[in-house]
C-alpha cells in the first residue's frame, strides 16, 4: 500500500476501536477517508505542536520522508511534502468512479484573513474552495447552507450534518468533507430469494431480518485465530469491494476486534489467501445512519492543542490570532440490499485453506465487521453490524 493508503488505514482502525469502546453493543459505521481528508486540509495550515500532534494521530509521522519536499521542489504547496502532492491524484482517481464522489469545501468567516497561499494549496491539493460566510450575523442561515451543500453532495442521504446550535456566532472556520457511494453488486441478489430469518444479536437475543441469498463464485478465506470467514463481495466494474469479517465457531466479533490491526487486516484479506470457490452467501439487508461528535475521540488519540484557543497554531492558514477547531462532526449512511450498496459518509500461519465441500456456507446471521475498499486498499467505509 502507498503511504496515504497505509496512514488512512492506521487512522481508520484507531478511530474504529475508540468508537467501538465508547459505543459498546451498538452499530458502528463511518468513512475514515472523509475524516482523514478534512483533517489533512486542516493540517495543511497547522504549525508547531498542533501540526506534530495531528501528524501523529493521522500517522503521517510513520512516513517522514513523505513529509519533506522533493529535491528542488520550490512549489508554494511543498510545505506538506510528497504526502500532500499525492492527494490530488488520489481524489481525481476516486472521483472517476461513477459510483463514488468526494467533495471538500472550506467555509470561512469574512472577518478572518486567510493566507492566499493556503487557499490556493487547499484547492490544488484537495480540490477544496473557500466559501466566505457570515457566522456572526447569519449563523442559522450559514448552518443551513452547509447542511444543504452536504445533502446535495450525498444525494440526500446525509441530512442535518450540523444540528441547531453546533455552529455558533464565534465560529470562524468549518471544514466539510462529503462522500457518497452507490454501488451495484457484480452479482446481484434476487429479491425472490430474500427470506425472513433470525439474526443472533447476543446470547438469548435475536431479531428477525430480511436475509438475502445467492450461490456464486466468490473469494473466501478461513482464519484459524480468531476463527472467522472473510468474504469478498465485488461491486460492478471490480473497482470496489465489500469485505465481511464473520466470526464462526466459538469466536465472536469482540475477539476479531482485539486482533484487528493494519497488518492483520492485510493478511486476512491478502489475495493469495482469498481462494475463489463456490459459496452459498446469506447476508442481511440493513441500513445505518450514524452521527458522531469526534472532539473527545480525537483528543483521546492525541490531537489536543488544535481544540484550544490558547494552544492551537493555525498560523499557516491565517495571520489572525485565536483560530482553533471548535467542532468535528461526522455523519454517515449505508444501505445494503439486493441491488448493491448505497453509502455516504476500512504471516500466513493463521490462514488455513482446508479441504472443503464443493459449496461453502457463509451465513452472516450474527454480528460482523465490514469494510468497503477500492482496489488499491483505500478504506472508504468501515462498520460493525450488531443489530440490523
Amino acid at each position: 500500500m502507498n503511504p496515504i493508503t497505509t496512514a488512512n488505514a492506521e487512522f481508520c482502525l484507531d478511530v474504529f476501536k475508540e468508537l467501538s469502546r465508547n459505543n459498546a453493543g451498538e452499530n458502528i459505521f463511518f468513512s475514515p477517508l472523509t475524516m482523514f481528508y478534512a483533517l489533512s486540509m486542516l493540517l495543511l495550515g497547522a504549525r508547531g505542536k498542533s501540526a506534530e500532534q495531528m501528524e501523529k494521530v493521522l500517522h503521517y509521522d510513520n512516513f517522514s520522508e513523505f513529509l519533506k519536499p522533493k529535491m528542488k521542489d520550490f512549489s508554494e504547496c511543498s510545505q506538506g511534502g510528497r504526502m500532500y502532492s499525492e492527494f490530488g491524484a488520489l481524489l481525481s482517481q476516486i472521483n472517476q468512479l461513477n459510483s463514488l464522489s468526494i467533495a471538500n469545501r472550506i467555509y470561512g468567516t469574512r472577518t478572518i484573513t486567510f493566507h492566499k497561499q493556503y487557499l490556493r494549496c487547499s484547492e490544488r491539493l484537495f480540490q477544496a474552495k473557500l466559501q466566505t460566510v457570515d457566522f456572526e450575523l447569519s449563523t442559522e442561515e450559514t448552518r443551513k447552507s452547509i447542511n444543504t451543500w452536504v445533502e446535495n453532495k450525498t444525494n440526500g442521504k446525509v441530512t442535518n450534518l450540523f444540528g441547531k446550535g453546533t455552529i455558533d456566532p464565534s465560529s470562524v472556520m468549518v471544514l466539510v468533507s462529503a462522500i457518497y457511494f452507490k454501488g451495484q453488486w457484480k452479482n446481484k441478489f434476487e429479491k425472490r430469494d430474500t427470506v425472513k430469518a433470525p439474526f443472533h444479536i447476543s446470547v438469548g437475543k435475536s431479531a428477525i431480518v430480511d436475509m438475502m441469498y445467492q450461490t456464486g463464485t466468490f473469494k473466501l478465506a478461513f482464519i484459524k485465530e480468531p476463527q472467522m470467514q472473510v468474504l469478498e463481495l465485488p461491486y460492478a466494474n471490480n473497482n470496489l469491494r465489500m469485505i465481511i469479517l464473520l466470526p464462526v465457531g466459538s469466536a465472536n466479533v469482540n475477539q476479531i476486534e482485539k486482533h484487528l490491526n493494519v497488518k492483520m487486516l492485510q493478511e486476512w484479506t491478502n489475495s493469495s489467501n482469498m481462494v475463489e470457490r463456490e459459496v452459498d452467501v446469506h447476508i442481511p439487508k440493513f441500513n445505518l445512519a450514524v452521527k458522531y461528535d469526534l472532539n473527545s475521540l480525537l483528543k483521546s488519540l492525541g490531537m489536543r492543542d488544535i481544540f484550544s484557543v490558547a494552544t492551537a497554531d493555525l498560523s499557516g492558514m491565517s495571520p489572525d490570532k485565536g483560530l482553533y477547531l471548535s467542532k468535528v462532526v461526522h455523519k454517515s449512511y449505508v444501505d445494503v440490499n439486493e441491488e448493491g450498496t448505497e453509502a455516504a459518509a476500512a504471516t500466513g500461519e493463521s490462514i488455513a485453506v482446508k479441504r472443503l465441500p464443493v459449496t461453502v456456507q457463509f451465513t452472516a446471521n450474527s454480528p460482523f465487521l465490514f469494510t468497503i475498499q477500492d482496489k488499491s486498499g483505500n478504506i472508504l467505509f468501515i462498520g460493525k453490524l450488531v443489530s440490523p
